[in-house]
């Protein structure tokens, strides 16, 4: 008999040592608990193979298997994984309905001499919450959103923002993403969306309701993952403080800022192929031709006259949500953007 069970909640996963998924390993990189550890019971073969055997031939044959391969799994952990914990640890232990797999795990570490709780529901009731949260329920708390041209270094600014106490969400940065075609992180994938929402909601969660809270202006998708309903709605609804900079000081910061991806010239290219067609054949062979002789300073100022820009002043002509200040830069250098910062953090404070 397991020692306690716990009801999924916004404190659900508070006061645990840890938090274990012992789900498999691709169900874990598809979503998991933030935070959690993986301490899979089955692999994805393993679990593949004795659903099958239920399924085609034996539930009774599938579970005699299916024991065997736990019992064995759980073994290498308490071997690796799990040497060093103290015999004070208590964890929350889940899989995906709160049965056969946390429950197996849960007796184990009880007999140990450990105190495991089991999740109740597993990662579907967790998941259910998710969904509730941000997809049925009304945002609760007020967006402000940092909004600016292509290259004024809206990132950079919510970064400082951070550092100076005031509360943001930083979508870039849970979608492993800058949000626009030059966005993807080199050798980093986006996470998958229930993944992105799982972060999401975790820093949501942590959020003081009574103060603002700053998101940089996105779109509805950064890079393939949705921004979920409910902060999609608080943003449609915010007011906006905008940054503005010379498209000089704007080239110079791409420059710097898309450093990884212009240290790979054949992503750089491939990237550049996938602009739209209506630039025109010749304007696209100019942009290549900058990218291959290495002026990516003339290239960024470029693309901001008659890619970036043009896209921002045809969105913004159908721009609803109030500008409530506009903070002017001369160069987006890092002095320049700490100024913008704490002017930010002032006027959020009126």
């Amino acid at each position: 008999m397991i020692a306690s069970t716990r009801e999924v909640g916004p404190g659900a996963f508070a006061g645990f040592d840890d938090v274990v998924d012992v789900r498999s390993p691709a169900e874990f990189e598809e979503d998991h608990v933030p935070g959690a550890i993986s301490l899979p019971v089955l692999d994805n073969d393993e679990r593949a193979r004795v659903g099958t055997i239920y399924v085609q031939e034996s539930r009774f044959l599938a579970r005699r298997i299916g024991a065997a391969l736990v019992a064995r799994n759980i073994a290498l952990h308490l071997e690796t994984g799990l040497k060093d914990k103290p015999g004070s640890w208590a964890p929350l232990v889940y899989c995906w309905r709160g049965g056969q797999r946390s429950n197996a795990m849960a007796t184990v570490l009880e007999q140990v001499g450990w105190r495991p709780t089991v999740l109740v529901g597993g990662y579907k009731t967790y998941r259910r919450r998710v969904t509730a949260a941000l997809y049925d329920a009304e945002p609760d708390f007020k967006v402000v959103l940092l909004d600016g041209y292509t290259g004024v270094a809206k990132t950079e600014v919510l970064r400082r923002l951070t550092e100076l106490g005031v509360q943001t969400v930083d979508l870039e940065g849970l979608a492993a993403h800058r949000g626009s075609l030059f966005g993807a992180l080199p050798g980093q994938p986006q996470p998958h969306q229930k993944g992105f929402e799982s972060a999401l909601l975790a820093r949501i969660d942590q959020l003081d309701r009574a103060r603002p809270v700053v998101v940089e202006a996105e779109s509805s998708k950064v890079g393939e993952l949705n921004v979920p309903p409910m902060l999609w709605k608080a943003m449609l609804a915010a007011p906006r403080i905008e940054l503005a900079a010379p498209r000089e000081a704007r080239a110079r910061y791409l420059t710097y800022a898309y450093g990884d991806i212009i240290a790979d010239p054949a992503a750089l290219d491939d990237i550049l192929g996938k602009l739209p067609v209506h630039h025109g054949k010749e304007r696209l062979a100019e942009w290549r031709a900058l990218a291959s002789a290495g002026a990516y300073t003339q290239l960024a100022a470029g693309l901001i006259e008659h890619h970036y820009d043009p896209a921002y002043e045809r969105s913004r002509r159908k721009e609803t949500r109030p500008c409530v200040e506009v903070v002017a830069l001369d160069d987006l250098e890092p002095a320049s953007l700490d100024a913008a910062a704490r002017r930010i953090k002032e006027s959020l404070t009126r």
